[in-house]
């Protein structure tokens, strides 16, 4: 049937069925998706979601490094980016970008698609003397995922350094965005409230996309968090979701940007848990104080349920000692939980996204 779905809506990328999800989150634990799809590019990915039914439940993945899914698994279908949204170059600064053609002279664009890894968009700022994304090699995931959640390390969030963003809704609308049409916090970015939409405008170097449902290359840009049937407004992660970004840098020492890189990634080699399955911090640091000090001060280092397990290295981490089930984890999230908040009074907050059926 799947074949047969594929040929119908002329899709080029790899459509398959009960796939197991424990493969494509970092955690390698978790039950199956009745539907996994790989697209080719973005107008690929516009026909698939042209294609399903209103009410098929969707999901995108990058590699998977901030997502528990449930033994039970998921109904509907995950859409995995890493395998195909990849592009990444360098743009002057220009109004198309987000940013002013008077900044040319002391900065410079980074054009990523959602599933490029977060280090490499490290990386390749660095190798064209742009500084300050630096912090983006400790984020053991995609640019996607990275937008999603604002993420962030060593004093720096992803959002600081976004001119515009490229999403795509339930139906397979293209949409420019800007920042101001955003709610950005720490670890949180959802739709602003009444926020004025950025005007359409043309696809931007190679690295962008086009809609054939409009045919002319253009982004459609409805009222912000809107377009889709009735009023509804759209919620990230459910109607919508990031395809791509430019990222605003300044321009800079690369070779001291490469040096920095090394020294962060020395430092994440020594501090975290790197030669065992996670999901990276489970917990948002609470205001003023770090989830890691608090699960710590409560005794919880090592800690296991199943072969799940609070790491020795970094209290924050929840490490598979091998065969973990999605079950032990989360049931360790909820001791966690339970333990600091008895102890402390302080009520962590989940940094990982948990869905599925248990």
């Amino acid at each position: 049937m799947m074949a047969a779905l594929k040929r119908l809506m002329h899709l080029r990328g790899e459509l398959l069925e009960e796939v197991s999800m424990a493969r494509h989150v970092s955690w390698r634990a978790g039950g199956l998706v009745e539907r996994f799809y790989t697209p080719v590019d973005v107008d690929d990915l516009v026909l698939f979601l042209q294609g399903l039914p209103k009410d098929e439940p969707v999901y995108f993945i990058g590699l998977g490094s901030n997502l528990l899914v449930r033994d039970g698994g998921l109904r509907g279908t995950v859409v995995h980016l890493h395998a195909a949204l990849k592009d990444i170059h360098y743009e002057a600064c220009h109004p198309r970008n987000g940013c002013s053609e008077a900044d040319a002279a002391t900065h410079g664009v980074v054009y990523a698609q959602a599933g490029v890894a977060s280090p490499k968009v490290a990386r390749f700022a660095a190798n064209h003397d742009l500084v300050g994304a630096e912090f983006l090699a400790g984020i053991p995931g995609t640019l996607g995922g990275a937008l999603a959640m604002n993420a962030g390390c060593y004093g720096h969030e992803t959002w600081q350094y976004v001119s515009q963003v490229q999403t795509i809704d339930r139906e397979g609308r293209l949409y420019l965005r800007g920042p101001a049409e955003f709610d950005v916090g720490y670890r949180h970015v959802e739709f602003a409230q009444g926020a004025v939409p950025t005007p359409a405008l043309p696809a931007s170097g190679e690295g962008a996309a086009f809609s054939p449902t409009d045919g002319k290359g253009t982004f459609s840009s409805p009222t912000c968090g809107g377009g889709g049937e009735g009023d509804r407004p759209h919620r990230l992660g459910v109607d919508e979701w990031f395809l791509a970004a430019w990222l605003r840098l300044p321009k800079g020492d690369g070779a001291a940007s490469r040096e920095k890189i090394k020294q962060l990634l020395a430092r994440r080699i020594a501090s975290q848990p790197l030669n065992l399955p996670n999901a990276g911090s489970v917990f948002r640091n609470p205001p003023g104080d770090h989830a890691a000090r608090l699960i710590e001060s409560c005794g919880l280092k090592g800690r296991r349920i199943g072969q799940a397990q609070v790491s020795e290295k970094h209290a924050n981490f929840i490490v598979n000692l091998g065969g973990a089930s999605a079950a032990d984890i989360e049931a360790l999230i909820e001791l966690v939980q339970q333990t600091v908040e008895t102890q402390t009074g302080v009520r962590l907050q989940p940094e990982v996204r948990i869905i599925g059926d248990k």
